[in-house]
């Protein structure tokens, strides 16, 4: 039994050491990357961002229309129905916008970027870059680990915009709600620091995602089996983490 522990243990040390130092390795090439392979990371911004628009779009507007429901429906209780527009702001801006984003992205674009390259060390793409003297984190992983990072806070954005206007679509469409109450109380009330909120978690939530996504595929057994239990490990820890981190940056910010 204690033998067990200990090997648990020393493993988890082991793989949390080796995290780390795979992490540096990315931030030490970024800045080259960024400034002399732009195209690299432009492709991938296109890979990760713009082909999960779809789904952000949708998932984005009707969130925003169940907000304007469920927000008129507690809010009528209380004469406040004007007050749907805030209500369905603040909740986009700050939590649902940035996380649910999170979450969308780590199921579409964080297993593609996994599945990626693991196929390409399953195939022995990798080890032929080595031996061609090019290196395969360089050449290979850090773009898509920027292109993720530059990716997830646009898509945050654009969650949140169409959010809100899913919810102007129900409130003021559906439920009658006066156009200028609704978007005067949303300006009114909703702050740049709210806003700064929404950004920090956008950001943090795109490293985390696209560095999970990345270090799972750059790791993962290669076969297809390793390649598929990589890309499902890449969701599953890539949610537990994003809610995390969420509690921790609004316990931080309030």
């Amino acid at each position: 039994m204690f033998l067990d522990i200990y090997i648990t243990i020393r493993e988890f040390v082991r793989t949390f050491g080796a995290f780390q130092l795979f992490f540096l390795r990315l931030l030490m090439y970024s800045p080259r990357i960024l400034f002399k392979r732009f195209g690299l990371v432009v492709s991938q911004v296109y890979n990760a961002g713009t082909l999960s628009l779809v789904i952000i779009m949708v998932c984005g507007f009707f969130v925003g229309a169940v907000l304007g429901l469920q927000g008129y429906s507690n809010l009528a209780r209380f004469n406040a129905e004007d007050s749907v527009g805030t209500f369905a702001a603040f909740a986009l801006v700050k939590e649902l916008g940035p996380v649910i984003t999170a979450l969308l992205f780590a199921g579409r674009a964080g297993t593609a970027l996994c599945s990626e390259i693991g196929l390409m060390k399953a195939t022995d793409q990798l080890s032929a870059m080595e031996m061609m003297a090019v290196n395969p984190i360089r050449r290979v992983v850090v773009p898509r680990f920027l292109g993720g990072i530059i990716a997830m806070p646009l898509l945050a954005a654009v969650f949140s915009a169409i959010g809100l206007f899913g919810a102007h679509m129900v409130g003021v469409g559906l439920l009658g709600i006066d156009v200028g109450a609704f978007w005067q109380q949303m300006q009114q009330s909703l702050e740049i620091n709210d806003i700064y909120e929404g950004i920090i978690k956008s950001v943090a939530f795109g490293i985390v995602a696209s560095l999970l996504a990345v270090w799972e595929g750059y790791n993962a057994l290669p076969t297809a089996e390793g390649v598929g239990r990589a890309t499902t490990r890449t969701v599953v820890i890539t949610a537990i983490v994003v809610l995390i981190i969420d509690f921790m940056i609004t316990a931080v910010m309030l």
